[in-house]
């Protein structure tokens, strides 16, 4: 029997329901849903979209927005439209239970502004895969890799659309040669680092659909203080 927990945030405005043994959602998804930075009246698609998390916040903070989430697993696109209906952003928030690979653009009522996702980092090759099938999924490049995430985007995005994701950093070359590859130009990188003395993680990526040569590289983000608590900005990540 599958059993799930509640957790809450933004002072309990959100309420998000995750399956106790299977995929849940790690800070990654906080930080993917702070950089995302859409504008009032974007269209966005949400790949990879888990139980809704980055889809709900964006929702939330955005109250202009509309956003498709795709989820190619059934039972987490069950899960993410029953948080979207618990937290009453249906109008705002269609769930699709859909295969990125097979997203076209009469499916989001035409090309979309933004595109976010928290890709799986880990070749199919690469350690262990986790006996869970979810987390699996989430983990490894099982049911979509890097080259899929990428030409979905493309595909999906209007020209000057934004791409926002997270990244695995020892895998940095590759996402940003398969971006200019995929003419999705490489605009920002921002190394991501458990605390001040230690080496990079993760890595937030943006690109543009047919935008010009120039990449800026952003100050580090910390996610710890020397004590353990976070660093101010990603406390204010998780506020209202």
């Amino acid at each position: 029997m599958t059993t799930y927990t509640t957790d809450t945030f933004f002072n309990g405005r959100i309420q998000v329901r995750q399956n106790r043994g299977g995929y849940r959602f790690s800070i990654d998804a906080i930080l993917l849903a702070s950089q995302a930075a859409p504008r009032p009246e974007d269209n966005v698609i949400d790949l990879g979209a888990g139980c809704g998390i980055i889809s709900l916040i964006l929702a939330y903070r955005h109250p202009g927005l509309t956003v498709y989430a795709v989820e190619v697993q059934a039972e987490l696109a069950r899960l993410a439209r029953a948080n979207v209906k618990d937290n009453q952003l249906h109008d705002r928030i269609t769930v699709l239970d859909a295969d990125m690979k097979t997203l076209k653009p009469d499916m989001t009522a035409g090309p979309v502004d933004l595109v976010v996702c928290n890709p799986p980092y880990r070749r199919p090759d690469s350690g262990r895969i986790n006996p869970n099938h979810q987390r699996a999924v989430a983990r490894h490049e099982l049911k979509a890799n890097l080259q899929d995430v990428i030409a979905s985007t493309r595909r999906m995005l209007k020209t000057t659309g934004r791409f926002v994701t997270i990244y695995t950093a020892e895998r940095t070359a590759d996402i940003l040669c398969q971006m200019r590859a995929d003419s999705l130009e490489p605009k920002y990188i921002r190394t991501i680092h458990s605390d001040a003395r230690s080496e990079a993680k993760l890595v937030l990526v943006e690109g543009t659909k047919g935008g010009n040569p120039g990449l800026k590289i952003a100050p580090p983000l910390i996610l710890y203080e020397e004590n353990g608590d976070y660093t101010d900005e990603v406390q204010r990540m998780f506020e209202p």
